[in-house]
């Protein structure tokens, strides 16, 4: 494995059973690697097998094919977690952070005592610090004044900012963002694109995002991977997807790129919705 690679998944296949017993293939031999140090955003339409990827990275799901492979820097040597024994896959992921697509605070406990919860629970570090790294976390959010409050006081883009400060509690090597412009307006948006770039500076973290919001994945991506129907359509730098994007539609040629011309443009009319006169984008949707 590529000292480079914090992250290799290989030929992962993961299925699930639909209501009428059938079974369905959503990831279909994925393979790409995530970088040290890189934000990597991945994305595609509805139904593409995006957020059960990112399930299948964090070893929420077990996958039914193919590797998972980390190589953190308190590994003694590459693991694949699908065969790591439950204890050792926690420890694996205290080495990673996740913001949850709706913050995912408890309601019950203060802006502090949330992001003090995973330090007390899951780190050796000495009570009386506690205060001190929570006051920190706070700061690189900009949210310390609010530490006192409880999340019903907050807005939605400060229930991120919370959760961002969380999932960085432990000083993680990998960050997972799960939709983290969903349900913010464009501004609020931009400002937590902003802290997501300036955090992944300041921390060295690398940095996995999984949104279908096409401003923000362009503001903050190195690299990009588009999924179709559970496969890998596209991986590559920023720059070639923004060339995707505004290529001339004379100049695309084939269905892959006529579609990925699509979806980065938010166009209606296309491959991806275009089926046999009903919306293919449409089916994928109900079929959830």
């Amino acid at each position: 494995m590529d000292s480079d690679v914090i992250i290799s998944v290989r030929n992962v296949v993961k299925t699930f059973r639909s209501p009428g017993g059938d079974e369905v293939r959503v990831l279909d031999g994925v393979t790409f690697d995530i970088l040290r140090g890189e934000t990597i955003v991945i994305m595609g339409g509805s139904g593409c097998g995006k957020s059960t990827l990112l399930n299948c990275l964090i070893g929420e799901y077990t996958i039914d094919g193919g590797q998972i492979i980390y190589s953190t820097e308190r590994m003694p040597e590459p693991r694949d977690i699908g065969e790591l024994p439950e204890a050792e896959l926690n420890e694996v992921r205290k080495r990673f952070g996740i913001l949850f697509q709706s913050g995912a605070l408890f309601n019950s406990m203060s802006v502090a005592e949330n992001i003090a919860l995973p330090i007390r629970e899951h780190s050796d570090v000495p009570a009386r610090l506690i205060d001190t790294i929570v006051t920190l976390k706070l700061e690189q959010v900009k949210m310390l004044e609010h530490r006192d409050k409880m999340p019903a006081q907050l807005s939605g883009g400060q229930k991120k900012r919370v959760g961002l400060a969380r999932a960085t509690a432990l000083d993680p090597e990998i960050l997972f963002y799960d939709e983290p412009s969903a349900g913010l307006d464009p501004v609020t948006s931009a400002t937590i694109d902003e802290l997501m770039i300036d955090l992944s500076k300041k921390l060295l973290v690398t940095s996995v995002v999984v949104t279908h919001e096409m401003d923000s994945a362009f503001r903050i991506a190195d690299r990009m991977v588009m999924l179709e129907r559970g496969r890998v359509l596209k991986l590559g730098a920023r720059s070639e997807f923004e060339a995707l994007r505004d290529a001339p539609a004379e100049s695309l040629t084939g269905r892959e790129e006529k579609l990925m011309n699509q979806f980065l443009n938010g166009f209606s009319v296309g491959p991806l919705t275009d089926v046999h006169g009903m919306s293919e984008y449409e089916k994928l949707i109900i079929a959830g």
